[in-house]
């Protein structure tokens, strides 16, 4: 297993199912990656990657981990970049793709391929409140 391309992600995981799973958030700088993530963290996620995402494949799934630069560190905006608690590598279970504009009420499944492999692709505006919810509502219909 050998971190391929890095992707302009930040990626969190939680301990599910007796395994840890991860989501890759999506989106250009300052789309709400890292606040979302650290909103999640702040219910026990733990960080992974933050702002760029190493992705391989390996079995048929997809795996992260942070380039060794930034690993162990979060951008908090307007605080500066801080220590968080981290999961070294996670399998990925699905990816989030922050949009500023209004969500579908009843979408239609999509995807996205990530090293060969197709994930569950949510498209989330990610600055209400209830976004860490819906992260986690995603996670648990897989």
């Amino acid at each position: 297993m050998t971190p391929g391309q890095p992707v302009h992600a930040t990626t969190v995981a939680v301990r599910r199912r007796g395994a840890w799973q991860g989501v890759m958030i999506l989106g250009p700088s300052g789309a709400g990656k890292s606040d979302l993530a650290l909103r999640l963290i702040g219910r026990g996620w733990r960080l992974v990657s933050d702002d760029y995402t190493q992705v391989w494949a390996s079995d048929g799934a997809v795996h992260a981990s942070a380039p060794a630069s930034i690993a162990g560190r979060i951008e908090v905006r307007g605080l500066g970049i801080v220590a968080a608690r981290t999961r070294p590598v996670c399998r990925v279970a699905l990816a989030v793709a922050c949009i500023a504009e209004g969500v579908e009420r009843l979408p239609e499944p999509q995807t996205r391929a990530f090293a060969g492999v197709d994930l569950p692709l949510l498209a989330l505006d990610p600055r209400p409140a209830s976004a860490v919810d819906v992260v986690a509502a995603a996670l648990e219909t897989l």
